[in-house]
């Protein structure tokens, strides 16, 4: 029996005809493309495939096609998965990105906290520095604490983008806390106990100076 020329794999090659074209900058972010048809002749598929390579990149949020429209661009190429692009970064870009998010996140806390917060701050404060911690054990209270702060910003888009951070950045902090075991684990202490002030007692544009400049000065210490 003849075997049939399988329609997927030309879809996903016209897909990528495609997706080459608007990283060409052919069609701009908003940019209207030209109808199925037109699309059909210039690339030489059928409609079927075209559609198919339509909903492939629709899939990945590079298009959308709007019933009565037509289809538009939404974005210029396709997002990188989220976990792989931490794992290729340099640990000084996911402090970095930590600033601009732990920074608001500390004025807004200021601004926002409950008292449940405000608890939550004063207890992974507490367990940030204790007796026969190890530097594991260290690292996961420092999380904690700074997570609470992000929480207590209660901004839902804030605390995603943290917690996508925790795994990259504890990976970093242990192996620098095992590289320089020397490295004093309270020697910031004094920095968190001001930024928990800060927030406890309502001040965002301190508690934001004060994140920056912890963020600032870890970033010095690793890069």
């Amino acid at each position: 029996m003849a075997s049939t020329v399988q329609r997927h794999p030309l879809a996903s090659q016209t897909a990528e005809i495609l997706l080459q074209r608007i990283r060409a900058g052919e069609w701009q972010l908003g940019g209207k493309l030209p109808s199925e048809s037109v699309l059909a002749v210039q690339l030489g598929v059928g409609r079927s495939t075209l559609r198919e390579a339509i909903r492939e990149l629709a899939g990945k949020g590079v298009v959308d096609s709007r019933q009565g429209a037509g289809m538009f661009v939404t974005a210029l190429d396709v997002t990188e998965d989220w976990e792989s692009v931490l794992r290729r970064v340099s640990i000084v870009a996911v402090i970095e990105s930590r600033i601009a998010i732990e920074t608001e996140a500390a004025a807004l806390a200021a601004q926002r906290r409950t008292a449940a917060d405000i608890n939550a701050l004063a207890q992974a404060l507490a367990e940030r520095v204790t007796d026969e911690q190890t530097v594991e054990e260290h690292v996961d209270a420092d999380m904690r604490l700074h997570r609470a702060v992000v929480a207590a910003a209660h901004n839902d888009v804030l605390i995603e983008l943290f917690d996508g951070f925790v795994p990259r950045i504890r990976q970093a902090m242990v192996e620098m806390f095992k590289i320089q075991p020397e490295a004093s684990r309270t020697g910031d202490q004094d920095a968190h106990e001001d930024l928990v002030r800060f927030i406890t007692d309502g001040h965002p544009r301190e508690a934001a100076q004060s994140s920056r400049a912890h963020l600032s000065a870890l970033k010095a210490a690793l890069g």
